[in-house]
């Protein structure tokens, strides 16, 4: 076979993939399966897509298709070739204001269609949880819904058209037809003129569409997807109903690509909300009130009608970070209704706003009514959602794992729906925690389990047969939203009966004869208890680490963490950080997930006596940049950045390290000795021919500028201007790191400079340099040495009356993050970590005070774009930052949407990585200090992207401290 795939790879003109690593990547999607595929497929054009049909249909394969991934029920694994399009096919191809209606390849971001809409005063109205990189073709294939379908429907009611590849790699385009253009379909001599013929003669008898009406789910519930939507082309006069019009694009939806391959889809697009918005939090005593409050309040024009309980919120109570979130509860709810009203004109929104406080008051199920307005109703949105992620952050092998978290039933049978659900849950120890799309009828809930158990491999099935007999009798759908795929397909016959189970069988096998589209899927799927991540009561492999992982249990469990949601695969108009390398490339290898998923497969199925030492493990963590995105934006917290370090300290002890990586690792100390002849050492660094023999032999890009050494070290300007002010606020230490000291020491003497001008007394004592190019190559052994040496001179000077600051954010923000699993002496080192601060962070604090005053400052003029250090983002923030500038009267001051630079510390400089730390770059930063004003100063506190800055843009960026400094009275 794989002389048959080598072939294949030469005649697509887009990537195919067969080798170990990227098989593994794509072995498991966000649902609880794995089965490692044949290849891996990013087809460029149709003709490659058709290539791989071809392909497909003569090898005996399959054509497993995939956009983000985030698939909850195992849509996307799958033994045969992976056929990802979220690369190439990510084209918004055509729009109509008129019809309203844009037409789309299957890869367009649900969120960058919204974005690109906005202009035009319309939106795409299905909204899912992971909208931010959600991709069109999957909300298809799934028919999702999100919290706004009582609204604005689901997908499958947005289908226009659909423009597809049939299993015989025949085009197709399906969209409304009257009867008449059906009958002359079902005349062609293709194979789409079969598919008309076909379903014709399965759908048109009398006692089939009885059948099917007996046995679908009801159809006043609107989010179901159980099996094919066959039921959705019964009113059609040509099948025996009454409507002329029939769309197959209702069918093709939910069906998970089993049916075609979509190529284009036409969506049908509403004008933009109103603006003016109202949320009305119910608070309720018990869930059962708060359910019996759904059918009144829906009798009114809801945009939102969501429910949480009293297990979310109180996820979120202990919150520092969600603490303000918490604004609008009243007491301890067991329950919140949240019911979100809009209208055009505030006279609407005031009189809808009364009708429905009248309602609930008068029902007198709710005991508070708060009434949030506008952004305060984002706020209280993002608590749901923040409660939920916490929820599903459970340290070690118990899990919330998706099996029966899609459930809908009607509105009116909600409450006895719930009521029997919370028996069955309590008879199997679970702890039922209700997140409901109250307005639809739908229920998320997660079973806690352990699936390495054998004994929890058993309650998985268990509960998810009695749930499934729970539905039926309530004539409800297993599913919602989040599609069949393998852990549901099983129960479609018991759900529909086994007629209408082999019609769907049926309805398959006229599609797809040599089911080479995406099998095992809907129909003929395999036992929900098979292929799982994790083989019950297998040994779990012990790996030691030099770093400290008892946060996540372990290295292992803490890849394991990653639950395939894809949130590393935002672009970057969606903002944050992670991940600038799949950004560039837009490769699954190179996103957070992969990198997690690749550890998982080599670390647990490894027989090598060093589980790091293989070569794909190398590959897949290459273009990770150790931005530390993922430790703030995953919502498992994968902390990629340290596991990378980890690994390159592991596969180096097997390996060994380059020169190059060496050199970077021990730049502090070449730095020191190099420093003596700094006039001497710039020259060479600057000299064409000198720096280009440097870079050459150590494999620096070309284009790179090399550092200059300061002329003075920070610790010899110290030693020269000590001060001991009589009266000083406080006395700050402050840690001079090896880059300031060496590289930037003007900055060091502006924040000595702006502290004690500032009447704060200001200490540097000797010790070492803060380890990050050791952290960052690897080098664990030394970082440790450095790390317990800092902890031990700091810990018993440090305090929060005399806090450790510093001006490289990698550098001092070891302290809150690496040293806490390097250092030995835990308890100091987290002391220390509670009083380690950027300098703007304890600026803001002191502003907060009242210590420091903008009348300490000029009143000079001063436009200041910022961009933020990744480090900062992710463990301090950039506020504290734009804060501080923005002191002085006149200095306006706006935060640059940019996520990382590119550079990151040594990154950037290798040659092999220039490309794409430039690609970074040019996403939102570049772009950005390009359109600002000549005059406009650039504030980077990064020393990475200063450099980078000016590489990029020609532009010199200073430090918030230089411009803070510059500006004292």
């Amino acid at each position: 076979m794989n002389q048959k795939l080598k072939k294949l790879d030469q005649d697509l003109q887009g990537e195919l993939f067969y080798d170990a690593l990227w098989r593994r990547i794509f072995a498991t999607d966000a649902s609880v399966y794995r089965t490692i595929p044949l290849a891996v497929a990013y087809p460029k054009n149709l003709e490659d897509i058709k290539q791989l049909i071809s392909f497909a249909n003569k090898n005996n394969t399959s054509l497993i298709p995939r956009t983000a991934g985030t698939s909850l029920a195992g849509q996307c694994v799958g033994e045969g070739i992976v056929v990802d399009v979220s690369k190439y096919f990510t084209s918004i191809l055509e729009l109509d204001t008129d019809k309203k209606t844009v037409k789309v390849q299957p890869g367009v971001i649900r969120d960058d269609l919204n974005r690109y809409l906005q202009a035009h005063k319309l939106f795409f109205g299905p909204n899912t949880s992971t909208s931010n990189r959600c991709m069109i073709g999957g909300m298809v294939g799934n028919n999702s819904s999100g919290t706004t379908s009582i609204k604005y429907g689901t997908t499958r009611e947005k289908v226009v058209e659909m423009k597809v590849l049939l299993s015989d790699g025949s085009e197709a385009v399906f969209s409304e037809i009257s009867s008449k253009e059906f009958r002359k379909k079902m005349e062609l001599d293709t194979m789409e003129g079969e598919i008309y013929r076909k379903l014709y003669e399965e759908l048109k008898p009398e006692a089939v569409r009885d059948q099917i009406t007996a046995g679908f789910p009801k159809p006043e519930i609107h989010r179901r997807n159980t099996g094919y939507a066959v039921d959705e082309l019964l009113p059609a006069e040509v099948l025996g109903g009454n409507e002329d019009k029939i769309n197959i694009c209702k069918l093709l939806s939910g069906s998970e690509g089993t049916l075609a391959f979509t190529t284009e889809i036409t969506l049908q697009l509403d004008a933009l909300p109103p603006e003016n918005a109202v949320m009305i939090a119910a608070h309720f005593e018990s869930l059962e009130k708060c359910l019996q409050a759904v059918v009144p309040a829906m009798q009114h024009s809801l945009f939102t009608c969501e429910m949480m309980d009293k297990v979310i919120l109180d996820c979120t109570r202990n919150s520092l970070k969600y603490r303000e979130n918490r604004f609008f509860i009243e007491g301890d709810p067991a329950a919140i209704l949240m019911l979100e009203i809009r209208a055009f004109s505030e006279e609407e929104l005031t009189n809808r706003t009364a009708e429905l406080l009248k309602t609930l008051t008068d029902s007198g199920l709710a005991y508070a009514l708060p009434v949030l307005r506008n952004e305060t109703i984002d706020l209280a949105l993002e608590l749901r959602k923040a409660g939920l992620g916490l929820l599903g952050n459970i340290v070690g092998d118990r899990k919330a794992v998706a099996c029966i978290e899609d459930t809908a039933v009607a509105v009116e049978d909600l409450a006895a729906y719930i009521s029997e659900f919370s028996q069955l849950m309590l008879n199997y120890g679970q702890d039922a925690v209700y997140y409901a799309h109250a307005g639809a009828g739908e229920l998320h809930l997660r079973p806690i389990l352990n699936l390495k158990k054998e004994d929890d491999v058993v309650l998985f099935r268990k509960i998810t047969e009695e749930v499934a007999a729970l539905v039926k009798k309530y004539g409800g759908s297993m599913s919602g939203e989040h599609g069949d795929g393998r852990v549901r397909a099983e129960f479609i016959q018991l759900m529909i009966g086994e007629e209408n189970y082999n019609l769907l069988k049926r309805v398959k096998n006229i599609f797809d004869p040599n089911n080479i589209f995406n099998p095992g899927k809907i129909i003929d799927a395999p036992p929900m208890d098979e292929s799982l991540r994790y083989v019950p009561g297998r040994k779990e492999p012990e790996i030691e680490t030099i770093m400290d992982f008892s946060d996540s249990l372990g290295i292992l469990r803490g890849a394991e963490n990653c639950n395939g949601s894809g949130d590393c695969r935002k672009p970057a108009e969606a903002g944050g950080v992670m991940c600038p390398t799949y950004r560039a490339t837009r490769n699954e290898k190179d996103t957070t997930r992969a990198r997690a998923n690749a550890l998982r497969e080599f670390l647990t199925n490894s027989d090598k006596p060093n589980k790091f030492d293989h070569k794909e493990l190398k590959e897949v963590l290459d273009l990770c940049i150790s931005c530390k995105g993922c430790k703030s934006e995953c919502p498992s917290n994968v902390d990629m950045a340290a596991y990378k370090a980890e690994f390159q300290y592991q596969y180096n002890s097997t390996n060994g390290s380059s020169l190059r990586s060496k050199a970077f690792a021990f730049n502090a100390a070449l730095n020191k000795k190099t420093w003596r002849f700094s006039p001497f050492s710039n020259l060479m660094f600057s000299n064409g021919l000198t720096s280009g023999l440097i870079k050459k032999s150590m494999g620096i890009a070309p284009q790179r500028r090399l550092p200059a050494l300061s002329r003075q070290t920070l610790s010899s300007y110290y030693k020269k201007n000590e001060r001991k002010l009589t009266t000083p606020i406080k006395t700050v230490y402050l840690f001079n790191d090896e880059f300031t000291n060496y590289l930037d020491s003007e900055i060091g003497v502006a924040a000595i400079k702006l502290l004690e001008g500032l009447n704060y007394e200001v200490k540097i004592v000797k010790h070492p340099e803060s380890g990050r190019g050791f952290i960052s190559k690897g080098f664990l052994k030394e970082a440790k040495e450095v790390a317990n040496k800092n902890i031990s001179i700091f810990k018993d000077i440090i305090s929060e009356e005399r806090p450790l600051l510093g001006l490289e954010p990698s550098a001092i923000l070891s302290f809150r993050d690496e040293y806490l699993r390097l250092a030995d002496d835990k308890a100091a080192a987290m002391k220390v970590s509670k009083n380690a601060f950027l300098l703007e962070e304890f600026f803001k604090k002191e502003v907060i005070a009242g210590n420091i005053t903008a009348d300490s400052f000029s009143s000079e003029k001063k436009r200041i774009k910022l961009h933020g250090h990744c480090h900062q983002k992710a463990l301090a923030g950039v506020e504290n930052t734009f804060v501080m500038l923005n002191l002085p009267k006149n200095f306006e001051v706006t935060v640059i949407p940019s996520g990382c630079c590119g550079m990151a510390g040594s990154f950037g400089y290798e040659k092999e990585h220039y490309e794409v730390s430039m690609q970074i770059g040019e996403q939102t930063l570049f772009p950005a200090v390009r359109k600002a004003f000549a005059e406009t100063v650039i504030a980077a506190p990064g020393t990475s992207c200063r450099h980078q800055i000016y590489d990029g843009t020609g532009k010199k960026a200073l430090h918030p401290v230089v411009i803070m400094a510059a500006a004292l009275k």
